[in-house]
């Protein structure tokens, strides 16, 4: 299914969108996207919904939407998942980007419908992600810093720092997570950027909205846990920030590898990041 402009597509989702869950890809340039749709629908999204400027030709299937829009930066992506949120409202949402690619515990063998069936009876409205970087071992065969068939990511060096208000006072269950590239790389990335969690996954319902910063306006959505024990959440394996490191003139003359004694080759599955801490089950077994 193909629509020519956002506006059709906002047209077409008012009455048809149906039930969730449902994903999002918004595609901010070619890199790897017919194998980030591919695997997003296999986690058992029931639509997943491409957005991006001149997309490749994604198949017939009727359960992916593609919608030809170009937007240049990230906080116009963020207002593109909130003008679909209010017509989603009820269903849960996943959003990601090109070259990414959603892991939750035990994803090869269950489906994204039966976990979040799990959240919901757990009362909970949202599905805390981190983003972990991806990158190839040798850049001057992949220049882009993409090789899904040899990927490594980083096994060690992630933290956490309470989470404050305005009035500099710790959240209840909100940290911020850091790691990976945009740690070990932090000269060349902003200080907002420097972030990996997200809030991936959610409920959507009226008035809900998402901030550039990947928090939701519902406080009790961007905790990581119930109050009563520790809930689910997923890892996006993302070629993003190396990608983008390597394509930002400023940062890719001064980075001849991102490989280090921290690296462990990516095996694709979710017991390594399990493993590694970068998600956990929680109460779902």
């Amino acid at each position: 299914m193909n629509f020519s402009s956002f506006s059709l597509f906002l047209h077409w989702a008012a009455e048809n969108l149906g039930k969730g869950p449902h994903a999002i890809v918004l595609c901010e340039d070619d890199a790897e996207i017919p194998s980030t749709v591919e695997h997003t629908f296999k986690c058992g999204f029931r639509k997943v919904i491409v957005i991006g400027e001149n997309l490749p030709n994604l198949g017939d299937n009727p359960k992916v939407v593609s919608v030809n829009h170009r937007f240049s930066n990230q906080a116009e992506a963020v207002d593109l998942v909130n003008q679909i949120i209010p017509l989603a409202a009820g269903q849960w949402l996943y959003y990601c980007f090109n070259a990414e690619y959603l892991f939750f515990p035990f994803s090869e063998s269950r489906s994204i419908g039966e976990l979040l069936v799990f959240c919901t009876e757990e009362r909970r409205e949202s599905v805390l992600t981190f983003t972990v970087d991806l990158y190839a071992r040798y850049l001057w065969d992949s220049p882009n810093a993409i090789d899904r068939g040899d990927a490594y990511f980083d096994r060690s060096g992630y933290f956490a720092t309470s989470r404050k208000d305005e009035w500099g006072n710790d959240l209840d269950r909100q940290l911020d997570f850091f790691g990976g590239l945009r740690s070990r790389f932090e000269e060349h990335v902003s200080q907002a950027r420097r972030k990996i969690d997200r809030v991936g996954i959610f409920k959507a319902k009226k008035g809900l909205t998402l901030a550039a910063d990947h928090t939701l306006s519902d406080p009790e959505m961007n905790t990581f846990a119930c109050p009563w024990h520790n809930s689910p959440t997923a890892s996006i394996a993302s070629f993003r920030t190396a990608k983008a490191l390597k394509r930002n003139p400023s940062s890719t003359f001064e980075i001849d590898s991102f490989y280090w004694h921290g690296s462990a080759q990516f095996n694709w599955k979710s017991q390594q990041l399990m493993e590694a801490g970068l998600m956990e089950p929680g109460q779902w077994y």
